[in-house]
């Protein structure tokens, strides 16, 4: 055994010129990473591939009787032999962290549809389409439309369905109304007036996210954040700089579309509150000509006075 190490030694140590100068003219015949360079190289077949067979020949000093052909021989073939099975090992790696990625990325997609489909369920199944409005839709309904159909443009498709809730808010609101006051009423026209300014100010709101969404449509926030991740050591100063501001202006913009969608979802609390509000006056007149009380009360007195007539009897 330890003649078998003291050839390997000196056939591993004797192919690491013959391995540098293939590297130095070529470097993706020499390494099997993804990106080779000569870097990788000098580092590999100049130090690291030394000092194994370094380490290997003083292993082999403490016994034996002289390096052995057989070991030899495997130290001269040892690099060619794992190149091939290191470029498999990694493809496979490779292979296996794509598949854990695409998973997770189909478990991020599913959590984002059924996250759409509450919010979606929340709208009470009504849905805007920007296309076609609803039959006699206000000014509200076509801006909600406008604003629904920009944010759509602009790639963001979770904002959008603020405007269906916003539209669903909307028209509880006016049936609630229409369900207390009359349509020619005083107090009709001025709640109306309300509701529609809470609205019109959240479509303000969607408008202002669709223009500095459509500012950032272009940039692909995660290629960025992976490439200032795999690509670090490898990215110049200016890379590096550019590609920092870049994600600097995704994160900034992301905020201010968080800061607007909160302000959006105060808009469709107050529209809840106020339906609420609405729903508990009572407009009509009251059928009963006496109070439940006094209703039980006489109930009660002639059950009794009818039973000590039938006593009576």
């Amino acid at each position: 055994m330890l003649e078998f190490l003291q050839g390997f030694a000196y056939g591993l140590f004797v192919t690491c010129l013959p391995w540098f100068l293939i590297g130095m003219a070529s470097p993706r015949h020499a390494l099997a990473t993804p990106l080779p360079d000569r870097l990788q190289v000098i580092v590999r077949y100049w130090l690291l591939v030394p000092f194994i067979a370094f380490v290997l020949w003083l292993t082999s000093l403490w016994g034996g009787f002289g390096p052995s052909l057989l070991g030899w021989l495997a130290g001269l073939a040892a690099i060619a032999i794992e190149l091939p099975l290191e470029r498999r090992l990694r493809r496979w790696w490779g292979a296996r962290k794509q598949r854990r990625r695409e998973a997770q990325r189909h478990a991020e997609a599913a959590q984002k549809q059924a996250r759409q489909a509450r919010e979606a369920s929340e709208t009470g199944m009504f849905t805007l389409d920007p296309e076609r409005p609803p039959a006699g839709a206000d000014e509200v309904v076509l801006a909600l439309c406008v604003a629904k159909q920009r944010l759509v443009d602009a790639r963001q498709p979770e904002i959008a369905v603020q405007a269906d809730r916003l539209y669903s808010r909307y028209r509880h609101a006016m049936q609630v109304l229409l369900a207390r006051f009359d349509a020619s009423e005083l107090a009709f026209e001025r709640s109306r007036t309300l509701v529609a300014e809470v609205c019109f100010t959240a479509v303000d709101n969607l408008t202002v996210m669709a223009s500095q969404a459509s500012g950032i449509a272009g940039v692909d926030a995660e290629f960025v954040r992976r490439r200032l991740a795999e690509e670090h050591e490898r990215l110049t100063v200016a890379e590096r700089v550019a590609l920092k501001r870049r994600l600097a202006l995704v994160e900034e913009t992301e905020h201010h579309l968080r800061d607007l969608s909160a302000r959006n979802e105060a808009a469709l609390t107050a529209l809840d509150d106020a339906a609420v509000a609405m729903a508990r006056i009572e407009t009509g007149r009251p059928q009963a000509s006496v109070s439940a009380e006094q209703a039980l009360k006489d109930l009660r007195h002639f059950v009794g006075r009818a039973e000590r007539y039938g006593r009576d009897r």
